[in-house]
């Protein structure tokens, strides 16, 4: 078996050391490169036609985004991307994922704390699954554009004061973009809530909802815990947070835990569809999973489904990764197998049944 070469991008001659020398513990992996800058890494990849790149986003001479977008566009090769944990790497990574990179990596604020086991394993974890959306070639086959407020343009849904369903969609790998063509095209009126949980950690999740917010109609948030659900607006699960549903009369309220990760996962889909399930007896409900790595989702799919709800799963040509969908259906749990362009329109058309 060929080993799966990476090319390693960072101003930093220390960053790039310890990068190497973590992509290097995998037998499976090699660093055929290094660069300094984006304008260094453009040329590195024309020349080396490496299988993944790790991409820094602050660098002198040409920074990250910039070299994504033109790698993007002159050579497309799956990118995992580095970022530190304050508000503005945040931001720019949730752009960085807009233009096509395949996932990301938080850099911790002890850079010595990269040598841990759990980095050393996310890291090398994440440039494998990149490789094989390179063989695949499935990223770059979704090319429908985004645009302020599309719902805009969709017909309303009959107006209603209360919550007549509960959508909940699980995501992780390519989640981020995706959902950037589901939830913009739900329309204002939606006499639903949607909970989404994506995999994200702390941090990211809160310039996610307000990315995803800026593009909608509906009002999508970082889900708080106590807060009780609205018709028209989208909760997403803090990054290191459960989020379960539980109701109070005719009312219902979200709670958020630091209960043991379910799979390694907190926040689990699994733990939120479940309990969306256990009140399928008060309320209809649509689940959608979408692309991601792993089976989690796939139990709280086939439970929501025993309580009468309705399914969706996102076909494997347009999923980054199919785990988390093909976990489902491999269930006999779905309904419907969507691409993701038409995700949005098949909730629209099930709300109405």
């Amino acid at each position: 078996m060929n080993k799966i070469t990476v090319l390693v991008v960072d101003d930093s001659a220390f960053m790039r050391k310890v990068i190497t020398d973590i992509i290097s513990l995998d037998k499976d992996l090699h660093v055929i490169a290094t660069a300094r800058n984006g304008k260094e890494a453009i040329q590195k990849i024309k020349e080396l036609k490496p299988d993944v790149v790790t991409l820094d986003i602050e660098m002198p001479v040409m920074d990250g985004l910039t070299a994504l977008e033109k790698i993007m566009e002159q050579q497309p090769i799956p990118v995992v991307m580095l970022s530190s944990l304050t508000k503005e790497s945040a931001d720019a990574t949730l752009r960085a994922l807009s233009l096509g990179a395949v996932d990301f990596i938080p850099k911790p604020e002890n850079i010595f704390k990269m040598h841990t086991e759990d980095m050393r394993k996310q890291l090398n974890e994440k440039i494998r699954t990149a490789a094989k959306v390179l063989v695949r070639k499935k990223y770059h086959a979704v090319r429908s554009p985004i645009v302020k407020k599309p719902s805009d343009a969709l017909p309303s849904l009959s107006r209603s004061k209360g919550i007549k369903k509960i959508i909940a969609i699980g995501t992780s790998t390519g989640g981020p973009r995706a959902l950037q063509y589901v939830i913009p095209y739900l329309p204002k009126d939606i006499p639903a809530s949607i909970l989404i949980v994506q995999h994200m950690p702390a941090g990211f999740t809160k310039s996610l909802a307000e990315r995803l917010n800026s593009l909608s109609a509906i009002h999508v948030k970082e889900a708080e815990d106590g807060e009780v659900l609205l018709p028209g607006h989208a909760y997403i699960a803090p990054g290191n947070y459960h989020m379960k549903l539980t109701s109070i009369s005719d009312e219902y309220i979200i709670k958020l835990s630091q209960e043991s990760p379910v799979l390694g996962l907190r926040p689990s889909v699994d733990i939120m569809m479940n309990s969306v399930a256990e009140l399928g007896h008060k309320i209809r409900l649509i689940g959608v999973i979408m692309t991601g790595m792993g089976s989690d989702g796939a139990e709280g799919m086939k439970n929501i489904k025993n309580k009468n709800g309705l399914t969706i799963a996102q076909t494997e040509e347009t999923c980054v990764v199919y785990g988390m969908p093909k976990s489902a259906i491999d269930l006999g749990c779905i309904d419907e197998i969507v691409p993701l362009h038409d995700i949005a329109s098949k909730i629209i058309t099930l709300m109405e049944v």
